[in-house]
């Protein structure tokens, strides 16, 4: 029996993260980049200046909602999004892709990645503009709702998008606790086990105990944990691979070049011959740079669906900056730190003998920290995978919540829990590669949306850039509902008036004291 599952379960990954799955999901990167103009590229200043940088600038971004507001910040959004992306993939799943695909595989990744930000840019365009409120008064919204509402809504598709919204739904659910839960639980009980001997039961009831404080109490807990673990995990990690860089900064010029003609079919990946060499290369840096940020799975967006934010390009911005941040910096640092320090022949990507796979980012840190370096290891992959879970924990109630309403969702929730003991204790080994098979499969409903529903982001991005960039004067395309559209409408004119009120009263008070001066 298992072996059969097995067998089918190989079968059909064999499709969606193999070339049929990846070809979908680079060609609707470049379809979605050729249709808005390379906005990732042209807007990069842009889209900067609005999201990591308007941190700083606008409080608004930060700001915690009101207690009867159900919404969380843009910025709790971004916190718990990048908590369900930046996981193992970014430290193993690097690994992978070096030693199975060489040194080339990276840019491969950078590629899926640059792409990736204007998938993830659309799903969260759609999300915020086919999102719903629920009987609590959450805004829900994702794949299951654009495909409802939005491929649905196409002539002779109203079934189509039903059953691929159902679909999705449920590949959501059962990749939530495998990959999302019991993978990652598994991964931390295993290096805490071997970093610091801890017990495996030991690791499992902790974790239990401590998820069940936060995944019960709602999104507003779960997103109130991760604004503060997410930065504090990627500054710790960040600046442990960057002193590695540093020491070994003679060397890095050496690891670019390793990846450019490894990129390029310049030199045989593993020691094969140079056509199979650019063609693992392709493949892993691909299908690693997917499992990385997760751009065109349709995951993220039902936590960026759930922001205090009107414009559905501005939650836009935040996939970009999203994909941008888990790829493109976390991911290249890790590379940069397996190929500089030696343990990983430069050219082809084999691991030296004496070093295991699996623990080839550990062996990194160990050659510059010495016996320190497994423990950071273990410490972040604790960060890691536990933000993992805690971002899967709202995906999965969310798909819930969509098949079978809110009554549904606590019951989900205390399963969710209980299965942190198992993962923490049992061998995953083929939970791990039916979850995995799950996740893609989740991709391809979403991406036949996206896809579909093209037109509709072009045109709502270009509403919002006459409107923020060109300054006309014309309607916001915000929701697709006319009720949500309006009440949004009203709240923003409420919102002009008061900021009026305000600086009126300010240039008032300005006046009185020059007057009392005077």
């Amino acid at each position: 029996m298992v072996e059969m599952i097995t067998q089918v379960n190989n079968a059909i990954n064999g499709v969606v993260w193999g070339p049929f799955g990846l070809a979908l999901l680079f060609c609707t990167g470049f379809w979605m980049s050729a249709r808005t103009g390379f906005f990732q590229f042209r807007k990069m200043g842009y889209w900067l200046r609005h999201t990591i940088g308007a941190i700083f600038t606008n409080k608004d971004i930060t700001a915690h909602t009101s207690k009867e507001d159900m919404a969380i910040s843009q910025f709790q959004s971004m916190c718990t999004a990048l908590a369900g992306t930046i996981g193992t993939g970014n430290i193993v799943g690097v690994a992978t892709a070096i030693v199975s695909g060489g040194p080339g595989a990276i840019f491969w990744m950078w590629v899926m990645a640059l792409l990736g930000m204007m998938t993830s840019f659309s799903e969260n365009v759609l999300g915020v503009y086919y999102r719903r409120k629920n009987e609590k008064g959450e805004w829900s919204g994702g794949a299951m709702y654009y495909l409802t509402d939005g491929l649905g809504a196409k002539k002779g598709c109203k079934q189509l998008g039903k059953v691929l919204a159902v679909l999705f739904a449920c590949f959501c659910i059962l990749a939530s606790f495998g990959i999302g839960n019991m993978s990652q639980i598994n991964s931390i009980a295993g290096n805490m086990n071997a970093a610091f001997h801890t017990p495996y039961l030991v690791t499992g009831v902790a974790l239990m105990v401590v998820t069940a404080l936060i995944v019960l109490g709602g999104l507003k807990r779960v997103a109130a944990v991760t604004e503060k673990l997410v930065p504090l995990m990627a500054l710790f990690y960040i600046v442990g691979a960057v002193v590695i860089v540093v020491l070994h900064a003679g060397n890095v010029p050496v690891a670019f070049r390793a990846i450019f003609r490894g990129a390029f079919n310049l030199q045989a990946a593993g020691g094969g011959t140079l056509g199979y060499g650019i063609s693992q290369s392709l493949t892993w840096g691909f299908k690693r740079g997917a499992f990385s940020n997760e751009a065109g799975l349709g995951s993220a967006v039902m936590v960026n669906s759930s922001a205090n934010v009107k414009e559905p390009v501005q939650q836009g911005m935040w996939g970009v900056f999203e994909i941008f941040a888990d790829t493109i910096v976390v991911c290249t640092l890790t590379a940069l730190v397996i190929l500089t320090t030696g343990v990983v022949d430069i050219e082809s990507g084999s691991v030296l003998a004496g070093v295991q796979d699996n623990a080839l980012v550990g062996q990194a840190f160990t050659a510059a920290f010495g016996s320190f370096g497994p423990k950071f290891i273990a410490i972040s992959l604790l960060f890691f995978a536990y933000s993992t879970v805690l971002g899967w924990s709202h995906y999965g109630t969310k798909a819930v919540e969509y098949l079978f309403g809110q009554k549904g969702t606590r019951v989900y929730k205390v399963i969710f829990v209980g299965m942190v003991v198992v993962g923490a204790t049992m061998k995953l080994g083929l939970a791990w590669d039916l979850s995995d098979t799950f996740n893609g499969l989740m991709m391809i409903p979403n991406l036949l949306a996206v896809l579909a529903l093209s037109g509709t982001v072009v045109q709502i991005t270009k509403n919002y850039l006459d409107r923020k960039v060109n300054g006309k004067d014309i309607p916001p395309m915000w929701s697709v509902f006319a009720e949500y559209q309006k009440a949004e409408e009203a709240e923003a004119a409420e919102e002009a008036k008061q900021a009026r009120e305000a600086e009126a009263l300010a240039e008032l008070e300005i006046l009185g004291g020059h007057a009392v001066n005077e």
